[in-house]
């Protein structure tokens, strides 16, 4: 994985993130948190694509490569950001 891959990756979970906190505002963790937890998500979901072999596992900087790390960061910092506030809100409902 190259540097501009992993930093599409990283900025579109960012967006990714926040995006989903706007959408599920019940599971959101402000704007901070939705960022930290959609990066994180963003680099996690670069990762896997590039080990199952799609979008950048060549490490190229094509169109094809460029979207597939928008949309592997964009749905991982989505996913990961997802998980993070429902596992928050069980334990806050909990305590």
């Amino acid at each position: 994985m190259n540097i501009l891959n992993l930093i599409i990756g990283l900025l579109s979970g960012a967006v990714g993130g926040n995006l989903a906190g706007n959408v599920m505002k019940d599971k959101s963790l402000g704007t901070l948190g939705n960022s930290i937890a959609g990066i994180l998500g963003g680099g996690l979901g670069g990762a896997l694509l590039q080990a199952l072999g799609v979008g950048g596992a060549a490490g190229g900087v094509d169109l094809g490569s460029i979207i597939g790390n928008v949309l592997g960061g964009g749905v991982g910092g989505g996913v990961l950001m997802a998980i993070i506030g429902a596992i928050r809100g069980a334990t806050h409902k909990t305590a």
